[in-house]
């Protein structure tokens, strides 16, 4: 009598078999970020670069409709993000009225960043940088007198943020909430790396996987000069019970690390998979793994730093 084959238990490896959301394009828009310096605009334009936007720093006023309109009529730029602040001196006051004309062209949000003044003077002090209003007066003055150049602006905001209580992880994960679109908490690139021990492990590797552990095809007359893109080498470092095995726990972890990843807002992870000579065993490991992110609806690709020879 033959046994019946055992269950198995369904894992977070079989969900990569789903097919992944078809990304909708996202609309034009352009964002203005403005506030008060140390409040954090910096770290809130590099997020909307991250999140596809095309990114400006601290544009002169009177180009600003200009480049309004490149993106309105640009196929390549969908989203911009702009920093517009108080470096810009005397022609701030124009400001007000350069967003009403530029909220005619294409929709416009303007973000303000504001934070509590002992907070603002305490970033000031860490970081040792002069107020970029007044070097020769103190912080706490030139912060005072920056609200009151900022305040007509201000009350344009369409959007008010006080970073008093954020850090820069923090800030980054409350415009990813708030301006990200569908399927944006995907857009980490993930890099399945192989490579070869005998060449030096990877400087950029986020995680390291060994399988040398796996028969080694090199010493397959057949499979010697081939890599472990060949169907043929595939399916035999595929047909060994630990193969499978290995490749479904790092699936689970994959699929439990990344979403941690994306929340502590990293952009790129680097995935290493190291044989002895980065050729054959490797090789396979990164594309099938690839293959299960990619399907789990994740941005990758498969990269082999020593193949071919």
């Amino acid at each position: 009598m033959t046994p019946a084959k055992p269950t198995r238990k369904k894992s977070a490896r079989q969900i990569a078999a789903i097919p992944a959301k078809t990304i909708t394009k996202p609309a034009k828009e352009l964002v203005i970020v403005t506030g008060i310096s140390g409040a954090g605009k910096a770290s809130a334009l590099k997020t909307f670069e991250d999140l596809g936007y095309q990114a400006v720093d601290n544009l002169p006023l009177e180009l600003l409709p200009e480049f309004a309109d490149l993106v309105r009529k640009s196929d390549e730029i969908e989203r911009a993000a702009i920093v517009v602040d108080v470096r810009e001196g005397q022609t701030l006051d124009r400001l007000p009225d350069i967003i009403k004309h530029v909220k005619q062209l294409l929709p416009t949000r303007v973000v303000f960043l504001d934070s509590q003044d002992a907070v603002l003077v305490r970033r000031y002090s860490e970081t040792r940088r002069p107020h970029p209003l007044r070097r020769s007066e103190t912080v706490s003055r030139s912060i005072v007198e920056e609200r009151q150049l900022l305040d007509p602006i201000r009350n344009l905001a369409d959007t008010l943020i006080d970073t008093s209580n954020f850090n820069v992880h923090e800030l980054r994960a409350h415009i990813q909430n708030r301006f990200g679109h569908e399927d944006e908490n995907k857009r980490l690139l993930i890099s399945c790396l192989s490579f070869g021990f005998k060449n030096g492990v990877p400087l950029d590797a986020d995680m390291v996987f060994d399988v040398r552990f796996l028969p080694n095809p090199h010493f397959v007359p057949e499979f010697r000069k081939k890599t472990g893109q060949d169907p043929k080498v595939a399916a035999y470092v595929r047909g060994f019970p630990q193969t499978e095995e290995f490749l479904g726990k790092v699936t689970d972890l994959m699929l439990y690390l990344v979403p941690h990843y994306i929340e502590e807002g990293k952009s790129y992870l680097t995935v290493a998979f190291g044989c002895t000579g980065g050729q054959h065993r490797s090789v396979m490991m990164a594309e099938e793994m690839a293959k299960r992110l990619g399907q789990a609806g994740y941005e990758v690709k498969a990269l082999h730093r020593d193949m071919p020879r």
